[in-house]
């Protein structure tokens, strides 16, 4: 009698974790296009944020690129990722510069994704940021103009943060209290720049 509830209730709590695997599928095969579509609209979002006169955006080099990645990381970038660069088109179709999506994992709370716009000659149009989970206060200051305009109309080959107060081109001010976010999200940019050669090297 013992062996026959034991199997029983086995029987139960099979066709339960089946049931419930299958709902946890179905939610996820409804909600799987959805969560892409809104991503794909926060990162064209982030594009517009950094090139502004783009018409359109156009792939020119995806995650895949394995010459990239070797580029990264022969200038030791091992932390950081290319998602993706794009192409940014005016209405006549004419390249205006490149836009680069990047992620950094040397954030305090995990990683960093954000956007930055690149002009021909190089100078920075700024970054946009599309995914942070930094100290609230602290490290979360990193999404404000304060910080992130800091990357504006600047050429430079690499950035460095201060904390002594930026006074050259290539330095960033650190945000109080949230060094590491501000190195990462600085050496994301550097290795974005880094993108940014490789196409232009490739031309």
């Amino acid at each position: 009698m013992k062996k026959n509830t034991i199997l029983k209730d086995a029987l139960i709590l099979t066709v339960i974790t089946l049931i419930a695997g299958g709902l946890l599928g179905l939610v996820y095969e409804v909600t799987k296009k959805p969560i892409a579509n809104q991503q794909e609209k926060a990162k064209q979002e982030a594009y517009k944020a950094v090139f502004e006169d783009a018409d359109s955006f156009e792939v020119c080099v995806e995650a895949e690129d394995a010459d990239l990645a070797e580029a990264l990381e022969e200038q030791g970038f091992e932390a950081q990722k290319i998602n993706e660069i794009m192409e940014a088109k005016d209405a006549s179709g004419e390249t205006l510069g490149y836009a680069v999506n990047v992620t950094t994992s040397e954030g305090y709370g995990g990683d960093i994704t954000f956007s930055m716009g690149v002009q021909l000659d190089g100078t920075l149009n700024g970054i946009s940021i599309l995914s942070i989970s930094e100290t609230a206060g602290l490290g979360m200051n990193a999404t404000k103009d304060e910080f992130k305009n800091q990357f504006s109309d600047k050429n430079a080959e690499a950035f460095e943060v201060t904390k002594a107060g930026a006074s050259d081109e290539n330095e960033i001010n650190a945000i109080s209290g949230a060094t590491i976010t501000s190195k990462a999200v600085t050496g994301g940019v550097n290795a974005g720049i880094c993108a940014f050669n490789y196409v232009k090297e490739g031309e």
